[in-house]
């Protein structure tokens, strides 16, 4: 069989159209993927676009998980198009906040004498079942609200179990699992009730529900508790979740004193295969700060136990 120059011509020029609705489909990718499920967020690569361009962005550097805070906020159509695009390029959606806790209030409190607040989280996280189905997510963020000074701490603790579990019986139903974020004092959020990872253990032990478990943000560790390895090996069957994010700054692995290499080889060992959510902001603005955050997740997903 011959073949025309035209026929040449006509392919040749049709070769870029082809490649670009390949890129489009999320049939491409210029990058290896990451060994771990590192999960970027909406802002990490703003210079991309929106919040669609910048996860087809993350996917072709090769991440392949994504976070959104504030996704149970966002309108259903938002929700469906997030999920149809995490899907179209094999990406899994981490963690979203399913009860927001009012800030500038202190609320909710979950050990109070009064069930109001009890009630409100609980209904919170009815609410949140449906939006976890939409975002295909199988993980919620909860905070376990701020202290009562006029409540003796045991009695609030037993409180909080109290509702950790009522609340773990609502998602479990639906294969999902709540994850309770402790939150540092030092520098980020006087006044909260759950303050370190091991506080956490407690509270998911006594719950003894499948669908509580413990969100271990080692930035907020490190400030409040330090030794990351061993608390978290300690509590391990207690953490459903993981976060980084480096102290001092709360950015990217490598621009503060947490050892994260180190961290990545014991979670290497652990097999750990759930998502890893990169809870913090750039160090540099624009596409020269987009670049360095990719760069750091380079050097700590190559970490072995002679470069760590």
């Amino acid at each position: 069989m011959t073949v025309s120059r035209r026929s040449i011509l006509a392919a040749a020029a049709s070769a870029p159209l082809a490649a670009g609705l390949a890129r489009a489909q999320g049939a491409g990718s210029n990058a290896a993927r990451f060994s771990l499920g590192y999960a970027p967020h909406e802002g990490s690569f703003a210079s991309r676009g929106g919040r669609i361009e910048q996860i087809a962005y993350a996917a072709d550097q090769g991440f392949t998980a994504w976070e959104d805070n504030e996704a149970a906020g966002r309108s259903v159509a938002e929700q469906t198009q997030m999920a149809k695009a995490l899907a179209d390029r094999g990406m899994t959606m981490g963690v979203f906040v399913a009860s927001m806790p009012k800030w500038a209030q202190s609320r909710p409190i979950l050990g109070a004498n009064d069930d109001g607040d009890r009630e409100g989280f609980l209904a919170d996280i009815r609410k949140s079942i449906d939006v976890a189905k939409r975002l295909r997510a199988k993980h919620m963020t909860v905070v376990t609200g701020f202290m009562d000074p006029k409540v003796p701490v045991e009695i609030q603790t037993a409180r909080v179990i109290d509702v950790m579990r009522r609340a773990g019986d609502i998602v479990a139903p639906h294969g999902l699992t709540m994850v309770m974020e402790p939150l540092n004092t030092r520098t980020n959020h006087p006044g909260v009730y759950m303050q370190s990872i091991a506080q956490g253990y407690a509270i998911a032990r006594g719950a003894n529900a499948p669908g509580v478990k413990i969100l271990a943000d080692l930035y907020h560790e490190q400030i409040q508790s330090g030794n990351l390895i061993p608390v978290l090996d300690a509590c391990w069957a207690e953490v459903g979740y993981i976060q980084f994010g480096d102290n001092p700054g709360r950015k990217e692995p490598g621009t503060g004193e947490i050892n994260y290499a180190n961290v990545v080889k014991w979670l290497r060992g652990r097999r750990y295969a759930g998502v890893i959510g990169m809870e913090h902001g750039n160090s540099v603005d624009g596409r020269a700060g987009e670049d360095r955050l990719v760069a750091a997740y380079r050097r700590i997903d190559r970490a072995s136990g002679e470069d760590a």
